[in-house]
């Protein structure tokens, strides 16, 4: 559906509100000058409880402007009729694309289409203590730290992942276990600032036992009418070398207590530990890595030599089949703005060897009361960037879902940024999926909710909802792919 299809809906949806379109006005002029966690006033309450009155017009789903994704879509074209080669996407957002859940749901889907190329980017969420992936299980015997995209510039290096996870350990190991067969590897890259060569790898470890000798323990808990001469008799040891063994400044001990008795007797002590076999590492341009014909579960990352430090910023699993890779990278509370002051998370971009890049930001600036303007600079600050790259890459640009303020409040914001990103998309040469309408726009919130598909705070959506979403990007770029198909034909 064309640009200029979607805006006649809009206002076609506008012109049904009737009497409802001055307190739009109202709220329009009047919202850049509320603040955050104001009050509703009684007009608005009065809004939001006939919204559910208003018609919600959904149009077609569909990607718009498609014609700036013609490389992936004949690369698309090219693997559906060889079977031959990877594609590679890569879907960049914040909260609801670090937990996967629409991301995987689109993965799935297109792999099913196109084969399983692999499961691609992961990032140890769990060692960085926050939530992520479930598909891909992370333990380490070490504590990490951890530096988040969106927090100030520092100096830590934040890349690819948008979490920096580091240890000054040089006796770490991370166990990466892949869970399902769908998700066995063939090839690991590791991603590393600077592609430093921080880290080796191993595919299995080993149990070694050692055993010592070591002086014998022995204990003797105080019984009522016991003193420590008794004792010390029990034993065969003297007064003062039991009092020496135990710290005591007086005979005087109390009944309960627990005594050290001292001894020269001997006893065997066994102390297990793991012992890893490095593996040789490839490099590139990007990243280090490794390969196997025989495809793998479990791998795990070790230190390497001569490091003060350790910086990981992502891992990416493939195998040798041909097919798609879904790359999923999100943090908490991001925003354009948070990646556009990382460099670096722009320059390990060339790791992943993107063919569609899909940009899925606007809900965290909306609530930041960001103007559609400084937005819409951000984007394009964020576009430029990735092209700057010189990936090759295709720009698939998806507009923010619906959400509300305090439950009860539509929020403008993210429909201006929908509109915003529709109407320059062909001059600056990216493609649309509008989920803002397709999700019902302005005006869908109450609906959504009420069938089980957002949360209570109007804001985040459900599981049910992620994966709704997940399955109309995925109707999207099948049905444009299908398309595609036709005027090949």
């Amino acid at each position: 559906m064309s640009i200029q299809s979607t805006a006649s809906l809009l206002i076609t949806q506008i012109l049904t509100m009737k009497n409802k379109l001055l307190l739009l006005v109202f709220f329009l002029f009047a919202l850049p000058q509320m603040r955050g966690q104001v009050a509703d006033s009684t007009l608005v309450e009065t809004d939001s409880v006939e919204v559910d009155t208003i018609p919600i017009i959904i149009p077609e789903n569909g990607i718009q402007n498609p014609m700036a994704i013609a490389s992936f879509l004949e690369k698309l074209y090219k693997l559906d009729k060889s079977h031959t080669g990877k594609i590679n996407i890569v879907h960049i957002g914040d909260s609801h694309i670090q937990a996967d859940l629409i991301t995987n749901r689109v993965r799935e889907s297109l792999q099913e289409a196109f084969g399983n190329g692999g499961r691609g980017l992961i990032f140890p969420h769990s060692l960085a203590r926050t939530n992520g992936s479930w598909d891909v299980r992370f333990s380490s015997n070490e504590r990490w730290e951890s530096y988040r995209i969106v927090s100030p510039v520092n100096g830590s290096r934040v890349g690819l992942s948008g979490i920096a996870l580091t240890s000054k350990s040089d006796d770490f190991a991370v166990e990466i276990n892949a869970k399902e067969e769908s998700n066995f590897f063939n090839t690991i890259k590791i991603i590393t600032p600077n592609n430093s060569n921080s880290f080796n790898i191993a595919t299995a470890k080993r149990t070694i036992t050692l055993e010592s000798n070591v002086p014998k323990s022995i204990t003797h808990k105080i019984k009522n009418g016991e003193a420590l001469s008794i004792i010390a008799d029990k034993y065969n040891v003297s007064i003062s070398q039991l009092k020496r063994a135990n710290g005591l400044r007086s005979d005087r001990i109390r009944a309960g207590k627990t005594l050290k008795i001292p001894t020269d007797e001997m006893q065997k002590k066994r102390v297990e530990r793991s012992e890893f076999i490095p593996l040789p590492l490839l490099a590139d341009n990007d990243t280090h890595f490794y390969i196997t014909q025989e495809k793998l579960e479990k791998i795990y990352l070790l230190p390497g030599k001569n490091q003060d430090s350790y910086t990981l910023n992502g891992i990416v699993l493939e195998n040798n089949d041909p097919g798609i890779v879904y790359h999923n990278i999100g943090v908490n509370g991001a925003k354009l703005s948070d990646y556009n002051k990382y460099p670096m998370f722009f320059e390990q971009l060339k790791a992943l060897q993107p063919d569609l890049i899909i940009v899925a930001l606007g809900t965290n600036e909306s609530f930041d009361k960001m103007r559609s303007e400084d937005y819409m600079k951000q984007l394009e600050l964020f576009m430029q960037n990735v092209r700057a790259q010189e990936t090759g890459a295709d720009i698939l640009v998806a507009t923010p879902s619906p959400s509300m303020f305090k439950r009860k409040i539509p929020n403008v914001y993210v429909a201006d940024y929908a509109q915003k990103i529709l109407n320059v998309a062909t001059d600056d040469n990216y493609a649309v999926w509008d989920m803002y309408a397709q999700l019902g726009g302005l005006y869908g919130v109450s609906r959504n909710y009420r069938q089980g598909l957002m949360a209570g705070d109007r804001v985040h959506y459900s599981k049910a909802g992620y994966e709704k979403q997940g399955d109309l990007l995925t109707e999207a770029i099948l049905g444009t792919f299908s398309n595609y198909k036709k005027t090949k034909q």
